[in-house]
């Protein structure tokens, strides 16, 4: 795992954490170097093992209590919560999109749809309702997993 930061996430972060009266310390650092080079969702096992993989053990206590100060300072958002699992990506610097969950496969497919933002945007309108932010996540069967007559599974 090559460690490398854009000087922007670390000083929006480090501008978030000295507003709140914290500490850069190394395991922040380490898991916003992992955050912002990962791909795709991930939970906090996933995160765990991959830093753990790359010689970086933290314990599951200290990511746990980690995650909520990136979600706070925009860092990441919790996209999907399944039960007790919630699930994060990066999405400092990313245009705002949607999901799709598969519920048989965990296949996530990310989607952006001007037409649904602009229905947001007029029902916020009409109750006379100031959006902060939004999560829509559609959960049911992608095409490889969708059940099929006569199909066994």
């Amino acid at each position: 795992m090559k460690i490398t930061l854009t000087m922007d996430q670390s000083e929006h972060f480090r501008d978030y954490l000295r507003r709140n009266g914290l500490a850069f310390t190394t395991s922040r650092r380490t898991i916003l170097t992992w955050i912002t080079e990962a791909t795709g969702h991930f939970d906090t096992e996933e995160l765990r093992e991959s830093l753990a993989r790359h010689g970086r053990k933290l314990s599951p206590a200290t990511i746990y209590r980690t995650l909520p100060l990136f979600v706070r300072s925009g860092i990441i958002k919790e996209t999907i919560r399944t039960g007790d699992k919630a699930r994060y990506e990066h999405v400092y610097g990313h245009e705002h999109h949607d999901h799709l969950e598969c519920l048989r496969c965990g296949r996530i497919i990310e989607f952006m749809d001007p037409g649904l933002e602009r229905l947001q945007e007029k029902v916020c309108r009409k109750h006379r309702f100031t959006p902060v932010e939004h999560r829509l996540a559609i959960r049911g069967y992608c095409s490889r997993c969708m059940p099929r007559k006569g199909r066994r599974g």
